[in-house]
């Protein structure tokens, strides 16, 4: 038992690691993944590493980010583990006087090397996103936010209209690709591959 729940708390610290991105502690940010570990989320794609860079970039720009994290739902295989985290991205571009509010889940892929866990592999689910308008109202490009499924509209027009294009298609509530990715992911709990 006592080490389950040392697992255990190990997982949801690398889950609520996350404010490091929020609070630009860089070096920080990248103890969270294994050096091999990648990212799947609206605006980037490719190994973490690459990420943390981005981010820095990111955190240079007009945009700001907070992301607000809950405990996560946790399988366990050996030295393997996929959680599932609650997730509130709360956005905002000060210079367009715009924000959103967006709600998705990560799903991660978690091993133990060497006695430490780390994330190797994590997805973001998008459940639902609004704008929000911290000065007043300001104009928005329909036709940009049609681009997008409504589950993360928002999140990708801010993205977009701060320069950091959304490309891909990405998973929400409920999609077929929600459904592959879990059991892709639940596929190398049991099995490794």
């Amino acid at each position: 038992m006592d080490s389950y729940l040392a697992d255990r708390r190990a997982i949801d610290d690398l889950m609520t690691g996350w404010i490091r991105r929020d609070l630009a502690q860089w070096d920080a940010m990248r103890e969270l993944f294994h050096p091999d570990g990648i990212i799947e989320i609206t605006w980037f794609t490719g190994l973490f590493t690459d990420f943390v860079d981005a981010s820095a970039r990111m955190g240079a720009s007009d945009l700001r980010t907070k992301h607000v994290i809950t405990s996560p739902v946790v399988a366990f295989n050996g030295n393997r583990a996929v959680a599932e985290t609650n997730a509130m991205i709360v956005a905002e571009n000060v210079a367009l006087k715009l924000g959103c509010l967006s709600h998705n889940r990560f799903l991660d892929r978690i091993e133990k090397r060497d006695g430490i866990w780390k994330i190797v592999d994590r997805r973001s689910i998008y459940d639902m996103g609004s704008f929000t308008f911290p000065c007043g109202i300001v104009d928005i490009d329909a036709g940009t936010t049609e681009k997008y499924p409504p589950e993360y509209a928002a999140l990708a027009y801010l993205l977009d209209k701060s320069g950091f294009p959304v490309t891909g298609v990405f998973a929400t509530k409920g999609s077929d690709h929600e459904v592959e990715i879990k059991q892709a992911a639940h596929h190398w709990l049991e099995t490794g591959r």
